[in-house]
């Protein structure tokens, strides 16, 4: 009956989710001990209830049951409430004494939960080996603040959270990376009760302090949703956060939130350095590109050609040229409290006596707006104003798209 338990294991492991196309070994002639070791070392700083699920896996495709069981067993004493781990470790003990037919063959009556089990297990090992790229950072033009050190890119097509930290030459330096629960109803959000989680540039306000239900876990975060653009396009819901999971449960199936982005509870805590902080910024996309040298050189000449643009509109501002000023918007650009003909009045009356004013922007940061329909970045700064009439100093954000190849505003406000 062992030696049956054993070739249902590696038949049952194959089919279920790791399959020739997903992990990086085949048929052909590979030193699996030493790229399995390889690529364990390349992933150390993967939570290490991850890389052990990982580890059970390989045991199991291998046919090495016991060592698989030890896996597991040790995987359950870490993280007790991992339910998937639950479902395998049964699945081994059972296919000792009878023949599985497939992944959760222990409790197959429950379809739906055995599915999400099935795809909780391929997106955490489809990812684990798709870090081998070496995890540069996404196709975004990415610029942070001088009191930003971290931005977090959630990739809703990987259920990942990716986290980067400011380095000295002021590029991104690669830090962690978490699995995560998305909206059960996917991306592009929409409505309230949509069960949808956003796409855009979000930052996460601090921690909320209030008695929370146990379904947020340790901690939540509110992102800013709906933001300029979400509200400008008539999207409604609110409450979407980071947040934990409920304490009886490690982790949830990769659709299963009803629109925030929720990872376990060690893993918020681990993020709890980063986000306290408030106003993290939060990218949240679907299937970013992630480049190399090459592609980071183009970006950097596009943040220098925006960085261009802005200090441009600031020039022609100080200068009272309103003209000049007014063409660095875009036709259909929008404020609080109307368009670009109510906007163009408006500074129209006021740089009629051409008052002499300084006007100076710092703390700069740029951010592309993931999967927009035109390449749109988002743009904060502290601006200080000064006239013979009035100082000021305030947080402001605009909006900069490509209009004819020209970087022009299409939103303006306070941020």
């Amino acid at each position: 009956m062992y030696n049956m338990g054993m070739r249902s294991l590696r038949k049952y492991c194959c089919i279920a989710f790791v399959s020739m196309a997903l992990l990086p070994w085949n048929a052909t002639a590979v030193n699996q001990d030493a790229l399995t070791a390889r690529l364990f070392v390349q992933n150390k700083n993967t939570n290490a209830v991850e890389r052990m699920l990982v580890q059970t896996l390989e045991a199991i495709k291998e046919g090495r049951l016991q060592q698989a069981l030890d896996y597991v067993n040790q995987l359950l004493t870490i993280s007790p409430n991992f339910a998937l781990a639950h479902l395998i470790h049964g699945d081994l003990l059972s296919a000792k004494t009878r023949i599985l037919h497939g992944f959760g063959d222990v409790n197959a009556a429950d379809v739906t939960r055995i599915q999400d089990f099935k795809d909780e297990a391929e997106t955490r090992i489809r990812n684990y080996f798709d870090r081998n790229r070496g995890l540069t950072q996404p196709n975004l033009l990415v610029e942070l603040s001088e009191k930003q050190n971290h931005v977090l890119f959630v990739d809703t097509a990987r259920s990942r959270l990716y986290v980067y930290e400011k380095s000295q030459r002021d590029t991104l330096k690669y830090v962690a990376d978490y699995y995560v629960t998305i909206g059960k109803n996917g991306t592009g959000k929409k409505d309230q009760g949509d069960k949808r989680t956003p796409i855009g540039v979000y930052f996460a306000a601090r921690k909320l302090n209030r008695p929370l239900p146990d379904l947020y876990g340790d901690a939540a975060y509110p992102l800013n949703y709906p933001n300029e653009i979400d509200s400008y396009e008539r999207k409604t819901g609110s409450g979407i956060w980071i947040h934990g999971t409920p304490r009886d449960t490690y982790s949830r199936p990769p659709r299963a939130s009803d629109g925030c982005v929720v990872l376990s509870n060690p893993d918020v805590q681990a993020l709890q350095n980063i986000l306290q902080t408030g106003g993290t910024p939060v990218v949240i996309g679907v299937n970013f590109q992630w480049v190399g040298a090459d592609a980071l050189k183009q970006q950097a000449q596009t943040k220098a050609e925006l960085s261009n643009a802005l200090e441009s509109w600031r020039r022609d501002w100080v200068s009272q040229n309103t003209d000049a000023y007014l063409s660095h918007y875009t036709r259909d650009f929008f404020y609080s409290e109307g368009d670009l003909a109510k906007w163009s009045s408006y500074k129209r009356q006021i740089q009629a006596a051409k008052p002499k004013v300084s006007i100076n922007l710092a703390d700069i940061s740029m951010f592309t707006y993931p999967n927009a329909k035109q390449n749109m970045v988002v743009v904060d700064f502290e601006q200080e104003y000064i006239s013979p009439a009035l100082r000021n100093v305030m947080k402001k954000r605009q909006y900069w798209v490509q209009e004819n190849g020209q970087w022009k505003i299409l939103y303006e406000g306070s941020a």
